[in-house]
């Protein structure tokens, strides 16, 4: 009998990354609000600079991205040697926990974070160590008191996803602080959707050793299919995170259309100012309906329901209607909807639906008190 060749200790732990659905069945053209996409699309000069890419696809691309890191420092006011792009900000959540993590170290983050912490962790043989969060929002005294002297990394995403919920970048300094044996990263992929006096917390990874921020282009700038994202934090990090980094990790169309999206400041503020505008109207307009939201600083809502049954109920009956949500019972919130901020049209459309959906629930529970 021959033997069965196994992976690394942790890896068959790993549960698959289940991504936002895109399709209904029956339904020609779906309302995709499942993954936090920008429902603009991209910057028509990130589109001209892709199809202009196109033409030299037999090029290798760059191998140090000078042009977006100074590109991206430019627009940030940061050091472009203190920048690293990577495929996707996963990529680089992935790099650090390959370069800091492993057997016999903890990867710290809240219970409610982004699912690639657990999975970046498990890949690098490290042990993933949740905290509790306060109604849905990253609680630092327990992020403090989960550590141990063998956390190396502690994941907050700020804004969190999915729950939309942030803390102010004193908090965050205040665990740097607290945990120096650490390296704290400040996942900040919605930072501008939060508002221009949020930095992601690039002032802290300039003056702290031990913090990081990662950034993507996949949200605001609707790149999400070139897969761009980006760190920012000490030199020495970086040195170390550019030695596992392979040379040619992103493609010249996803350099050019990353580069163009980002100097396109006309585009990010239309896309900022109307998704703060429709984030306000459907969380308002789902509270009238009695579905209720934690104030969102991101660009979708998580709206909450009774129970599990009844957000199940609620998605099906969206579905019907050709709209697709986030069912968010992976990150721990069974009873929750994370729904994406789209047009105005899908916006009106997911209250219409809700509306309908709660006034019969209404009827019927009366019914059967009855």
């Amino acid at each position: 009998m021959s033997q069965t060749i196994q992976p690394q200790p942790g890896i068959m732990d790993i549960a698959l990354y289940e991504a936002g659905s895109a399709h209904v069945a029956g339904v020609a053209e779906a309302v995709k609000l499942s993954s936090n996409e920008n429902p603009f699309g991209p910057s028509p000069k990130a589109r001209d600079a892709v199809i202009r890419a196109a033409h030299a696809m037999h090029r290798y691309p760059s191998t140090d991205h000078t042009a977006l890191r100074q590109a991206i420092g430019k627009v940030h006011g940061l050091d472009p040697d203190r920048i690293i792009c990577g495929v996707g900000s996963d990529e680089i959540i992935h790099f650090l926990c390959q370069a800091y993590a492993g057997p016999g170290t903890e990867v710290l983050f809240t219970e409610h974070g982004f699912l690639m912490y657990p999975i970046s962790a498990r890949a690098a043989g490290a042990t993933p160590v949740t905290a509790r969060e306060r109604e849905r929002t990253t609680d630092i005294d327990a992020l403090i008191a989960a550590a141990t002297p063998a956390t190396r990394l502690i994941f907050v995403a700020n804004p969190n996803n999915p729950t939309g919920t942030m803390v102010e970048l004193a908090e965050l300094e205040r665990l740097a602080r607290a945990v120096p044996q650490a390296i704290l990263v400040i996942d900040a992929a919605y930072a501008e959707y939060a508002g221009d006096d949020y930095d992601g917390g690039a002032g802290l990874a300039t003056d702290l050793p031990n913090v990081f921020m990662t950034r993507t282009f996949s949200k605001i700038y609707g790149l999400g299919g070139l897969r761009v994202g980006w760190g920012y934090g000490p030199r020495e990090i970086i040195d170390v995170l550019n030695r596992i980094r392979g040379p040619f990790n992103l493609s010249s169309l996803a350099l050019d259309g990353a580069l163009a999206a980002m100097q396109d400041r006309e585009h990010v503020e239309r896309s900022r100012s109307e998704n703060a505008r429709l984030r306000a109207w459907l969380a308002a307009a789902l509270a009238e309906r009695g579905v209720p939201s934690d104030a969102s600083h991101a660009n979708f809502v998580l709206a909450r329901f009774e129970g599990p049954e009844t957000a199940g109920a609620a998605d099906a009956a969206l579905k019907a209607e050709g709209v697709i949500v986030r069912r968010v019972g992976g990150y721990g919130l069974p009873d929750c909807l994370r729904i994406t901020i789209g047009d105005e049209a899908s916006c009106r459309r997911v209250a219409h639906v809700l509306g309908r959906f709660m006034a019969e629930r209404g009827t019927a529970a009366v019914g059967q008190r009855a």
